[in-house]
């Protein structure tokens, strides 16, 4: 089997999670890491048997790694992504691809100026009930899509946010619960659902006065195919209780997955609590085999790792893309989208007033709308 030479930028919680990831998969010869603090580089290095480097450049041309999977803070995604792709390595972005649309599509133009493959990590999308619902959807099992809607209602505390030091700003982590933690649902909503025409929302910090960002964010979505949608995400239930998307046919049926349950997940710090199922599937003649799914899908779930597991699939996926010269199923473009969506809430709330999409980059000073008020 041909094997590519991996390696990661960075060497934070997620980072340990892609290296396992990374060392597993056998279609990955991990390589190498690179780091600002070289020091830190080398204590991550050490751990995986790999060449450490403060520099990506340096990397690319002493450890012969050919794709990297970026796992810095959000805003520093867009510098090392661009020297990655102008040193000629395949990109594989943790998510978001971007904290803003501006590094977003310097990432993308990178990618495509180098002619190298581009990814962003949205893992959950090869969950099994998040594919069965993708798969109703395209075989037509509920007609067209015409109400979707993404509730995410977790719980971060104050040691989370102690827990580094870039978590909670807006200029080190870019964004609150809408960058950090429902990228996932929001990725979900608008590959359900499709491209979207309009939208209008809101954000605020609730209940974490120690943080600059937003803990909880609400909107309203009109999509290009005729349909609607709703979005519900916040940081602020103690205890934590879902992540769910459920989506509404013409015909009726009614679909729909919980990606998340109980205690939210945290790379480096808890392990994922309930296992991904479908909660709601009205398709006619298939009604029955709600509890068969969530067996089979629970059974499956407490026999794996999943935290490695997924993260696994996604890289097969991408160095499959690598080594055919083909797409991933996240690339860049997919990243944006979610970039996108949240961008349009922030310029929402800002200006009072529905966003139409596309978007393009504002150059406002404003952090595309998170710090006005």
């Amino acid at each position: 089997m041909e094997k590519v030479k991996t390696a990661i930028v960075g060497y934070g919680k997620v980072a340990h999670m892609h290296a396992k990831a990374l060392k597993s998969v056998s279609m990955s010869q991990f390589t190498a890491v690179c780091g600002r603090d070289i020091n830190k580089a080398r204590e991550f290095a050490a751990q995986y048997n790999v060449k450490a480097y403060s520099s990506v450049e340096e990397m690319a041309a002493d450890s012969g790694a050919e794709a990297v999977v970026i796992c810095t803070p959000h805003p520093n995604h867009a510098e090392y992504a661009v020297k990655a792709a102008e040193a000629g390595l395949h990109v594989l972005v943790e998510k978001p691809l971007a904290s803003s649309l501006e590094d977003c599509d310097l990432i993308i133009n990178a990618a495509k100026r180098n002619k190298v493959v581009l990814g962003t990590v949205c893992q959950r999308r090869f969950y099994t009930p998040v594919q069965r619902v993708k798969n109703a959807i395209d075989e037509g099992k509920i007609g067209r899509p015409i109400l979707g809607t993404v509730n995410m209602l977790g719980w971060r505390d104050k040691g989370y946010y102690d827990s580094d030091p870039w978590r909670g700003s807006w200029k080190w982590e870019g964004g609150g619960v809408l960058v950090n933690q429902a990228p996932h649902q929001l990725d979900l909503l608008q590959w359900y659902m499709g491209p979207i025409d309009e939208l209008f929302g809101y954000w605020s910090n609730l209940n974490h006065p120690y943080i600059e960002v937003e803990d909880t964010a609400v909107a309203v979505i009109r999509f290009k195919n005729g349909g609607v949608g709703n979005i519900i995400v916040s940081n602020s239930q103690n205890p934590a209780l879902f992540g769910k998307v459920h989506v509404h046919g013409e015909n009726g049926a009614s679909i729909g997955v919980q990606t998340d349950g109980g205690a939210m997940f945290i790379a480096g710090m808890s392990s994922i609590t309930e296992p991904p199922v479908n909660d709601l599937w009205t398709i006619k003649g298939e009604e029955s085999m709600l509890e068969k799914w969530k067996k089979e899908d629970t059974d499956f779930f407490n026999s794996i790792d999943p935290m490695q597991y997924f993260h696994e699939r996604q890289i097969e996926d991408f160095l499959t893309a690598v080594i055919n010269g083909t797409k991933p199923l996240i690339d860049g473009e997919e990243g944006r989208k979610t970039v996108e969506i949240f961008t349009a809430i922030y310029r929402s709330n800002r200006d009072r007033r529905p966003v139409k999409f596309p978007l393009v980059p504002e150059n406002k000073g404003d952090f595309d709308g998170r710090t006005s008020s």
